[in-house]
């Protein structure tokens, strides 16, 4: 009511008003995060219009989609839709774990789930922050993580100035918007800017079901609080000549671009995996990864040629400041994490040490524990591969380990190895 909608990038609001509307959401619940606010009905979460929000408009939209895109054309699809974050079951091998399908979606959940780890292992105030603490979450814990996840995510693509979440209302604000948007999904969107982190968590946690509930379009929403938290104006300067959008059709699937992932890693949408600046064939500046990640990225398979610069990745996320890393083997994405912080402090530690795996495959019922030799000869390292088996073939997920610890040799402890 009296309160004008942000246009483009949202930047003509005033910090006072945006600093006043954070402040009077965090003051409606302000203390420790409740065990318990979720709505349990398995259906498309929709918040009252009523909330300090504001609604979405035509120009709005259509630059979403646009910076999504490139056009005003395509839309997200059923596959998308349905992705959502949910935790496997609390107090198990996978307590930590967000349940992944495939599909375009899968990428961003393992991006979060590398954050997630990161929280649980590295960031929590607990005695034990090895592979045991991961098994002991509550539901109240994975709720409180996630939470506290995705707002460091949006908090961080937000230049730690501020975070915008976008909620689904059950009123339609315009229907001129998308004509083609067949649920008016885009149309029913509300915007809620913070300017502290905290409010943002808090509002996250009360809100939770938004993105965890089946139905809810969680990590589509997530997706655009994403877009929204970083602005049109920083997207713009991040992106370069090759990549002027963050979605991609390939296959018939709708795929995230690298900048997507390198927004939730580093907080700027750098199209690509190296370090720095890069002259490209056409003499253009392409642009890379500028500030070291908290998690790292490691890649395999065709899009990963040796043979090009381009797509080598750099120390920047191949080194990150914990010993996390998001993989994407032949596009499909895993997490390779260690209990141990130190390990990329110390090179001592990194000679013989452990890595854990999870692939997000369904079949998968508990992390596959791997033990990581740098130190051995690389014709020891082949001998001792070859008593598995003749012909044993590497696994992609011992090629990306190499891409980052050349010549290691990779023990899978009695699992059978993912190919």
């Amino acid at each position: 009511m009296g309160k004008r909608p942000l246009v483009g990038d949202g930047s003509h609001v005033s910090a006072e008003e945006t600093g006043d509307r954070s402040r009077m959401l965090w003051s409606k619940g302000r203390g420790q995060l409740p065990s318990s606010s979720f709505c349990p009905t398995p259906k498309l979460s929709i918040i009252s219009s009523k909330l300090s929000g504001f609604p979405i408009s035509p120009a709005m939209a259509t630059m979403l989609q646009r910076s999504l895109f490139g056009n005003t054309v395509h839309v997200l699809g059923s596959v998308w839709r349905k992705a959502h974050f949910k935790f496997h079951s609390p107090f198990s091998d996978l307590a930590f774990a967000l349940q992944v399908e495939k599909g375009g979606a899968q990428s961003i959940q393992m991006a979060v789930q590398g954050c997630v780890i990161k929280y649980l292992l590295f960031s929590r105030e607990e005695k034990d922050g090895g592979l045991h603490s991961l098994r002991h979450l509550s539901q109240r814990v994975q709720g409180q993580a996630l939470a506290a996840v995705l707002a460091g995510i949006l908090w961080t693509a937000g230049a730690a100035r501020k975070a915008v979440l976008c909620l689904v209302t059950e009123d339609i604000h315009s229907t001129s918007i998308l004509d083609h948007s067949s649920d008016n999904f885009i149309e029913r969107l509300q915007l809620f800017e913070f300017s502290e982190r905290e409010a943002t968590e808090k509002f996250i946690y009360d809100h939770l079901q938004c993105f965890k509930g089946e139905g809810s379009h969680g990590v589509m929403l997530f997706l655009y609080s994403l877009v929204f938290s970083r602005t049109f104006e920083r997207l713009q300067k991040d992106l370069d000549s090759t990549t002027t959008h963050l979605l991609q059709s390939r296959a018939g699937s709708i795929l995230c671009r690298q900048a997507v992932i390198n927004m939730i890693l580093t907080g700027r949408a750098s199209p690509n995996v190296f370090n720095g600046y890069e002259k490209g064939n056409s003499e253009e500046t392409l642009h890379g990864v500028l500030t070291r990640s908290d998690v790292g990225y490691l890649q395999w398979g065709k899009d990963a040629s040796e043979h090009d610069r381009l797509s080598q990745v750099g120390s920047m996320l191949k080194t990150p400041t914990f010993p996390i890393w998001l993989c994407n083997i032949n596009g499909n994405y895993s997490i390779l994490f260690c209990t141990n912080r130190q390990l990329l402090s110390d090179w001592k530690m990194e000679r013989v040490f452990d890595l854990h795996f999870y692939s997000g495959q369904p079949s998968q019922k508990k992390p596959a524990h791997l033990t990581i030799d740098t130190h051995s000869h690389h014709w020891e390292g082949e001998h001792r591969e070859d008593e598995h088996g003749s012909g044993r073939r590497f696994s992609p997920v011992e090629m990306a380990i190499r891409t980052k610890w050349r010549g290691a040799t990779v023990n899978w402890n009695g699992t059978s190895p993912f190919f």
